[in-house]
């Protein structure tokens, strides 16, 4: 194993991750508290008739969330299902229905699971207008569900508004993701990632042989496809594709533009309630996961076994040799610890344990460090379980940042952690169960045994957590799973922030639990307890799968 390489890329991304992360986590901690509207913001809430200065309740919140989405959710599908009316169609049919259902619910779900060949399925049209707008908007949704439950624990006078949601939604896109996504897009066109509206281009290779090369605006899409931890590739091969991902600092570029928001929201939640220590005990759990996932990752792909890894120096198999095995592998940690989906190896041709490794990243619940905001949501979720714990244990009150943790909250904590373990092993169920779909399955995999069953249980998870990536070797192209994993993908999407808007209500109308026996829950120790509490309360439901899928496969 080469552990300078490995080292070195880990500290690359981490030195820029700490570089940005107090300008850019203070900087959308005023976005989402400034009480200043910009021209722009007010005229489109003038022209969408909202009123800015009124607060929400969680149940309009929601309300406004899911009618937004669905809206989204409408609209896209009605232009994949129209897309030769479309200016830049480039000749494409319409999509089946339930394909266009499934990619609308992917991109609108911000999992951007893709059961397509983009270049040989969507116009030009469609990705500007339908897929890359949803690339904005579901990460925004994302940010402001995050935003909304630290205002429910920042609340010290017990009201119950969680802010306006059309502002979130508008401050999100408009100021954070546009800024950075047009920045981005500019780099990576001067770093070789192609921007033009050509369909394909026959050129005459050295062998005197006509060759086509396919173009489009890939770095626009590339940008908002990483900063919003989106995924859904401009090409099939994503950014294993050199038109997309063309050297390896643009590599390590992508694998830190997943991580930017993640990694900067803890120091927008510790500048909102008003305490940095809170915020650094989320960081370093986040980092201290993602460490946990990507050196050993690192270390079975050298470990590869068999002649050809043991000649070539690990497990290349499905791998760029322009990125390396450490290139391939730190993108493919991010990848599976965010809600990203990209990929630029093929984790299919992963070694068994590699593989295992992918899947226990996203068993963890997507918290290292999760999507842009929903990696925090879902990591305060596990706080709150870890802080009700440790003062029972201890005889201390639960009570986390003044907010005392009863019944109600932990009856909607406890709900929050059963969504995607449900939908995934309910999903992976059903589909051995029903003889049909079975028979479909077993006939879309492309391989038998563990190694064929762990393609169908990376698909349902990966679906049920919002991530979208995938082993690659199960053709979901069919009719029953395009729908199935569309409507995994909506459940695992809105279930939890019905539940994260609910849980924000609620610590939102308490006042502050002033309690002189509050746990220390800044401090080292606690970050032990819920690192190992996060990985008691998620992995261990899959782990009969992962012993008769990767592990299984692992040790044959």
């Amino acid at each position: 194993m080469n552990w300078f390489l490995t080292i070195a890329s880990l500290l690359t991304v981490g030195v820029v991750l700490a570089l940005v992360y107090r300008p850019l986590g203070d900087y959308m901690a005023y976005v989402f508290t400034t009480e200043r509207h910009w021209r722009i913001e007010r005229l489109s809430y003038r022209l969408a008739g909202v009123d800015p200065e009124r607060q929400q309740s969680w149940r309009r919140y929601l309300a406004s969330v899911l009618l937004f989405s669905f809206v989204g959710l409408v609209l896209l599908y009605a232009m994949l299902r129209l897309q030769p009316l479309l200016p830049y169609s480039l000749g494409f049919p319409p999509m089946s229905p339930d394909l266009a259902f499934n990619t609308a619910a992917s991109f609108v779900g911000n999992t951007n699971w893709q059961s397509y060949s983009p270049e040989q399925t969507v116009g030009y049209g469609v990705q500007m207008a339908g897929l890359a707008v949803q690339n904005f908007v579901s990460a925004a949704v994302s940010m402001a569900v995050a935003v909304a439950l630290i205002r429910g624990f920042a609340s010290r006078r017990g009201r119950s508004g969680l802010g306006n949601f059309w502002v979130d939604l508008m401050r999100a896109n408009l100021r954070i993701l546009l800024p950075l996504s047009l920045v981005t897009a500019v780099i990576l066109l001067a770093a070789g990632v192609i921007q033009n509206m050509a369909d394909v281009t026959t050129v005459t290779t050295v062998a005197g042989q006509p060759q086509s090369i396919p173009g489009g605006p890939v770095a626009s899409q590339e940008a908002i496809k990483m900063i919003g931890t989106n995924g859904g590739g401009f090409f099939n091969a994503n950014s294993a594709h050199p038109f997309e991902n063309p050297s390896p600092w643009v590599n390590l570029l992508q694998t830190v533009l997943l991580l930017i928001i993640p990694f900067s929201m803890p120091r927008t939640f510790g500048k909102m309630v008003g305490d940095q220590r809170a915020g650094y005990a989320l960081l370093l759990t986040m980092a201290t996961l993602f460490i946990f996932v990507y050196i050993p990752l690192t270390l079975f792909e050298y470990a590869g076994s068999g002649t050809a890894p043991a000649l070539a120096g690990g497990a290349f198999e499905g791998k760029e040799t322009r990125f390396g095995i450490v290139g391939s592998t730190i993108f493919a940690t991010a990848t599976t610890g965010t809600t990203g989906g990209a990929v630029n190896s093929m984790h299919d041709s992963y070694t068994a344990f590699g593989g295992l490794m992918l899947v226990f990243n996203m068993t963890l619940g997507e918290v290292a460090p999760g999507g842009a905001g929903s990696g925090t949501y879902a990591l305060l979720i596990l706080m709150v379980i870890a802080v009700f714990l440790a003062a029972l244990l201890l005889g201390r009150s639960p009570v986390y940042l003044g907010k005392r943790l009863g019944t109600r909250e932990m009856k909607l904590v406890s709900m929050a952690i059963l969504i995607m373990p449900v939908l995934a092993i309910g999903g992976i169920a059903l589909s051995f169960a029903i003889p049909p779909l079975r028979a479909e399955i077993l006939a879309r995999v492309t391989n038998e045994g563990s190694h064929g069953l762990t393609e169908v249980i990376y698909a349902f998870i990966s679906a049920a957590i919002n991530n979208g990536s995938a082993f690659a070797g199960l053709d979901a192209n069919h009719p029953i799973l395009n729908v199935m994993i569309g409507v995994v993908i909506l459940l695992g999407r809105f279930l939890p922030i019905a539940i994260v808007l609910a849980l924000a209500g609620s610590l939102s109308a308490q006042g502050t639990a002033v309690t002189a026996d509050e746990l220390p829950l800044h401090r080292p120790q606690f970050v032990v307890l819920l690192v190992g509490l996060i990985a008691f309360i998620t992995v261990p439901l899959f782990v009969p799968m992962l012993l008769v899928g990767p592990f299984a496969e692992g040790l044959l």
